[in-house]
């Protein structure tokens, strides 16, 4: 044993150690280059970013660059139209070989459901509801009626939904609402051509008043027919409320 150890400090040792350890730090090299020439390391295509890109773009990108592509999966996303692509393998500015295939994810188009009972709800129950279904809430509007804020009619592109009827996920709903003064407003009665008496009969079954009567010309309460009334009906206002006084004037008839 202690031989060997005496070797070990010999100078034929050392040289035989720095032979050996150069000619495995020489080989490793030569190894190292000759890969990198055999791979071309360090050089390769950049893969483009496809990400938000409509498939046809995409793909004529792709071949631009000499690569190939392969859609992988596609999905549905509420705010994005079909054939846009969503994920890309590899990433972005990756380098790769010409003819590498690139795997896609694109969005597909919007799958069926059946409309949900929202009849007789309010606003904010049918908001969280449609949500759920992933139906976006459109515009609203609003309808005389008692109840307030409570659904009316639910609307797509003009058509009146039902309960159970198929439509498109992401479809935008427009919305009837009750205005709460069903209870509150009337019909203004067209009391043109009526005599006085019956313009009193027809104010009181609509639950209005009767207002500042006048006469143009003589007075003739028995003779004469109403010409002119306010408020009148017309295309901006055909509803008052409940106890409103309605002005009239009369004139003799022929």
């Amino acid at each position: 044993m202690s031989k060997f150890f005496n070797y070990l400090g010999t100078k034929t040792f050392r040289k035989n150690l720095l032979i050996a350890t150069g000619s495995i730090l020489t080989f490793l090299i030569i190894l190292f280059y000759s890969l990198g020439f055999y791979t071309h390391h360090g050089e390769g295509i950049p893969v483009p970013k496809l990400k938000g890109l409509p498939l046809a773009e995409a793909i004529e990108l792709l071949e631009k660059q000499g690569l190939r592509y392969q859609i992988n999966d596609s999905i549905y996303l509420i705010d994005q139209g079909p054939g846009v692509v969503v994920e890309q393998d590899p990433d972005p500015n990756t380098n790769v070989k010409s003819n590498r295939t690139i795997y896609l994810i694109i969005t597909k188009d919007a799958p069926n459901i059946k409309f949900p009972d929202i009849e007789g709800k309010t606003f904010l129950e049918v908001r969280s509801i449609l949500n759920n279904y992933q139906l976006k809430v459109g515009d609203t509007t609003y309808r005389s009626d008692v109840a307030k804020d409570v659904i009316l009619e639910a609307l797509f592109n003009g058509i009146i939904l039902r309960k159970g009827q198929q439509i498109s996920k992401g479809s935008q709903i427009n919305l009837v609402l009750g205005d709460g003064l069903g209870a509150s407003e009337v019909d203004i009665p067209n009391l043109l051509g009526l005599s006085l008496s019956e313009a009193r009969m027809a104010l009181l079954g609509s639950s209005l008043i009767l207002g500042n009567v006048t006469f143009e010309g003589a007075t003739d309460s028995v003779n004469s027919i109403i010409i002119t009334q306010f408020p009148a009906i017309n295309d901006t206002l055909n509803k008052v409320s409940i106890g409103t006084s309605i002005d009239i004037v009369l004139k003799r008839g022929n």
